[in-house]
């Protein structure tokens, strides 16, 4: 059963919010401030988190980065408002979705078995037999360990960063759009292509030697974005 850790400061949201994962089947936690969220993710370890944005005593954002210090964790931000602002500094810590208030409890339910899924069918990939390494130039990505390493040092990637740097890395030298990326690298047929664009730009702050002018992940204007394996590396995105 997969634990979801619920961080909320009105207990009305939380109390729905859990009732609606207990039926689908999660065993939920529940925390009613930043430090308690901290503290129960220390202790009972989640699986996921639902995290309000504005909390007394320690704001989301905080939380998040808190939370992550010991690894990845798929992380769903709760805003209060549909200011693009909130959304964008939500992603930019690396949460993985985003719900805007007032929601649907249902959707927020489908959110987060859509995250769970992506992240487990991927981690249960070393059984299907087609989880070699994929290597291009500085980077070799490993899809069972979840691991990325360039030239030798592992990078601190979040999810959704993984996810995408391995579509990029398995469809080299084509151009996708942001509504692409959405569908094949998070499993959604609609959302907020913010998303993608965040991603994509934090991706580049970690594999490029000067993100302002990338190499790798290049923007094809008008269509989307395209991965650039480097020249010494042409066709080299092989299996190990």
């Amino acid at each position: 059963m997969k634990r979801v850790l619920v961080v909320d400061d009105d207990p009305t949201v939380s109390e729905v919010v859990a009732g609606y994962l207990n039926r689908a089947g999660f065993d939920v936690d529940v925390a009613g401030d930043g430090p308690a969220a901290v503290a129960r993710a220390g202790v009972r370890p989640p699986d996921l988190v639902v995290l309000d944005l504005m909390l007394p005593g320690m704001d989301g954002l905080e939380v998040c980065r808190r939370i992550r210090g010991n690894g990845p964790l798929p992380v769903i931000m709760l805003t209060a408002r549909g200011d693009e602002e909130d959304r964008i500094l939500g992603l930019e810590v690396g949460a993985d979705d985003y719900v805007t208030k007032p929601f649907s409890p249902r959707e927020l339910v489908l959110r987060v078995q859509s995250v769970l899924r992506r992240t487990g069918a991927l981690a249960a990939a070393p059984a299907s037999g087609t989880a070699s390494r994929l290597r291009t130039g500085p980077l070799e990505l490993d899809p069972g360990a979840r691991r990325v390493t360039r030239q030798g040092t592992e990078l601190p990637l979040t999810i959704r960063e993984f996810d995408l740097l391995e579509y990029f890395l398995r469809n080299p030298g084509q151009a996708t759009s942001r509504e692409e990326l959405m569908r094949r690298v998070w499993g959604w047929e609609f959302g907020d292509l913010s998303t993608v664009t965040v991603h994509v730009r934090r991706l580049r702050e970690k594999i490029e030697d000067d993100p302002a002018r990338p190499r790798l992940i290049s923007t094809v204007w008008g269509v989307g974005y395209r991965f650039d394996a480097p020249p010494a590396d042409d066709g080299a995105d092989d299996a190990a």
